[in-house]
């Protein structure tokens, strides 16, 4: 195995034709032997992203470092990326050990180190015994393992992932997002891994990155991302959020559409014009006499507008005063109020 390697974009731009689309003015860095999982809505730059890295695409401004080496203007052989793509891009005429060993073949590799190595591969991802077979063969999950071996064959310096498991079923795509962590980590190789789906991102990452129209708007670990994001954009994209504008009416408290909500306290002078989030699954449901609970802080009597099962948890939207709330809960029991704690409520920048 080749010494870890690092990536840094530093300042980095590419527009396509009209100027609207690309990526502009990103800097980001990948440890050695990380895995960063980058999100963002269709269009948003993510696999302009990663062709940057690879060399597809060529950098109009900034720089582009594979582990300290400025390889901004360097060929995408050179780069020695292992790169593994949506569509896998298998040879259909070719056995799966020939499919694995193609890059050492363009390599100049003689034919009997090309198929140990293969073989070699094929083992690591857990298809040790299937060489002899034409990938037609295969199901989705092993041709995607295969495409995985024949990106990191050659020992490349950093594996770049373009939306690898979008094309599995549900229960391949969890035993696979297993299956690239394990190998990602026991191979030690800086990665990049774009995806659309957040659940996949929050399990995979060691740090998440988040685009919106090309830039960069928030790099952190899963948890801090989903606890304390940038901002509405981040805490909508990343889980569900409740979203809810108000004005603060004194040092812990803002009126807001839901009703006066009661905060941690906060230096904000009355008037102020305030965005909160609170999640879901913080939100307490309740099914109780309204008198019992009329003086309780943050209790609010809700309608219960649409109530989806999901066997675990329910997802709920309710009504309340001239506001919505979502809430997940593993309740069973009919949702007459709802209690917010305080701390629960958190205080975003405002547009």
């Amino acid at each position: 195995m080749s010494a870890a390697a690092s990536v840094s974009l530093v300042s980095a731009s590419f527009s396509y034709p009209g100027g609207k689309a690309g990526i502009f003015d990103v800097s980001l860095d990948i440890a050695p032997g990380e895995l960063l999982v980058c999100i963002g809505p269709s269009g948003c730059g993510k696999t302009t992203l990663l062709k940057m890295i690879a060399g597809f695409l060529p950098c109009a401004a900034g720089r582009v470092l594979l582990d300290g080496e400025d390889v901004t203007g360097v060929a995408v052989r050179e780069r020695q990326c292992g790169i593994v793509f949506q569509s896998y891009a298998l040879f259909p005429h070719m056995r799966v050990w020939e499919n694995v060993a193609y890059p050492l073949r363009v390599r100049d590799v003689p034919i009997e180190e090309r198929r140990w190595r293969a073989e070699e591969m094929l083992d690591l991802v857990g298809l040790g015994g299937y060489g002899a077979r034409l990938p037609s063969e295969l199901s989705g999950g092993q041709q995607q393992r295969v495409a995985l071996a024949r990106a990191l064959v050659f020992k490349p310096r950093v594996l770049l992932l373009d939306e690898p498991l979008s094309a599995l079923d549900a229960a391949t795509r969890l035993s696979m997002r297993d299956e690239i962590r394990r190998i990602q980590k026991q191979q030690n190789i800086a990665s990049l891994l774009i995806t659309h789906d957040q659940d996949e991102a929050l399990s995979l990452a060691d740090r998440v990155a988040i685009l919106r129209e090309g830039r960069l708007v928030q790099v952190a670990e899963p948890k801090h991302m989903y606890d304390q994001p940038a901002d509405a954009f981040v805490a909508s994209f990343i889980g569900r959020a409740n979203l809810i504008d108000g004005t603060v009416a004194g040092p812990d408290v803002v009126d807001t559409p839901i009703g006066r909500v009661a905060t941690i306290d906060h230096a904000l002078p009355p008037g102020t014009s305030v965005r909160l989030l609170v999640r879901p699954e913080k939100i307490a449901p309740m099914r109780v006499d309204a008198a019992a609970i009329s003086t309780g802080e943050n209790n609010f009597a809700v309608t219960v507008l649409h109530d989806r099962f999901f066997g675990a948890s329910r997802e709920i939207e309710v009504s309340t005063g001239q506001g919505l709330l979502k809430i997940n809960t593993a309740s069973r029991e009919d949702i007459t109020h709802v209690h917010v704690p305080r701390e629960a409520v958190q205080f975003l920048p405002t547009p």
